[in-house]
């Protein structure tokens, strides 16, 4: 590392670190919630916290519940969701309904149970490798916030590595956090970009998602065939045009 902070291998100097740079080039990183890691800690004091039972960050002063002790109160609210419907909640086929209901959506939203530095686990190493790194075609399936409903597809990740590479089930496990969550794609796309960025402080980060989404195939316009892509580009991936293209040429070539 070169004293203005540019990564050099082999006298070859590679742009700065993505959190050494000046982030007016590319987006404030700042600006992207990524739960787990808030600029404020949130207490019990908090306003609008103080009956908080579940936060993204369980490393706060004040800890929630266990998954398990939820499990009632939501029976019960999806309970009462059957009975809205006009259904029976004890016939026989919703007998158990409720608690099988309450049970999946904690296992569809277990994201909130991890942070990225439990997840990492350390699996950060000094590397001298400079070369971008790909993973594509990681599956992701995650919860629509506006309608609760399923969106899923694949995710991929190119990083410019600066001296730190990332064990590369990681990225996996990254994607695993943020898409276990109640999510929009285009936030999703953000929160995986900085989260890399967090990690290994790379040159650049560039994130492609494929979704389809449910809200869109089973309601509304029901058009099956439609899905939504969204990227975020970091650093060199921004800023260097031959850099991005050659990692969309990896991410589409089969």
């Amino acid at each position: 590392m070169t004293t203005n902070g540019e990564c050099r291998t082999n006298g070859t100097r590679r742009p700065k670190p993505l959190l050494s740079r000046s982030c007016s080039e590319n987006y404030e990183i700042n600006d992207v919630d990524v739960p787990g890691t808030p600029k404020t800690p949130r207490t019990s004091t908090t306003p609008g916290h103080e009956k908080c039972t579940f936060h993204h960050d369980l490393e706060l002063d004040h800890n929630p519940p266990t998954r398990e002790a939820m499990l009632p109160e939501m029976s019960r609210s999806y309970r009462l969701l059957l009975e809205s419907l006009g259904e029976n909640p004890d016939r026989p086929g919703l007998l158990k309904t409720p608690e099988r209901a309450a049970k999946a959506m904690l296992f569809f939203t277990k994201g909130y149970d991890q942070s990225l530095e439990e997840v990492l686990n350390d699996a950060i190493f000094d590397e001298d490798h400079d070369e971008m790194v790909v993973v594509k075609d990681i599956e992701m399936f995650s919860m629509c916030e506006h309608h609760l409903v399923p969106f899923y597809g694949k995710v991929s990740i190119g990083y410019l590595p600066c001296g730190k590479i990332l064990g590369l089930s990681k990225l996996a496990r990254i994607v695993e956090i943020y898409s276990r969550r109640l999510q929009v794609q285009e936030r999703l796309t953000k929160q995986i970009a900085v989260a890399v960025t967090k990690a290994v402080q790379p040159a650049g980060v560039a994130v492609v998602v494929e979704g389809v989404h449910m809200c869109m195939v089973m309601r509304g316009v029901q058009k099956i065939n439609s899905k939504t892509v969204t990227s975020t580009m970091l650093g060199v991936f921004r800023d260097d045009p031959k850099t991005r293209e050659e990692f969309l040429n990896l991410v589409h070539s089969k």
